[in-house]
């Protein structure tokens, strides 16, 4: 299974499902303008890591997208050239 799914029991909160691993934030943030250009919504995670790790950038970040969306998330970071970091 590619990426990993976060389900929440919670009526507020939606599942959402990993699209994207790096340890290069500046990758997170053109994929998620990327995203935001094609009205997708996405969540970044583990964004303060730096503070555990000293700034070194050996944890990566993990960008999230709605489980619905995640087909779509992920062509547009196929069309882009932009690796997904995930496990196939």
């Amino acid at each position: 299974m590619e990426g990993s799914t976060i389900n929440v029991d919670c009526p507020y909160i939606s599942v959402m499902k990993e699209l994207l691993r790096t340890t290069d934030p500046t990758i997170i943030a053109f994929a998620s303008a990327l995203l935001q250009g094609e009205d997708i919504d996405c969540f970044p995670l583990d964004v303060n890591m730096s503070v555990l790790e000293g700034g070194i950038g050996i944890f990566p970040r993990r960008l999230m997208v709605h489980d619905d969306d995640h087909t779509a998330a992920t062509r547009v970071l196929r069309d882009n050239g932009i690796p997904t970091g995930l496990p196939k």
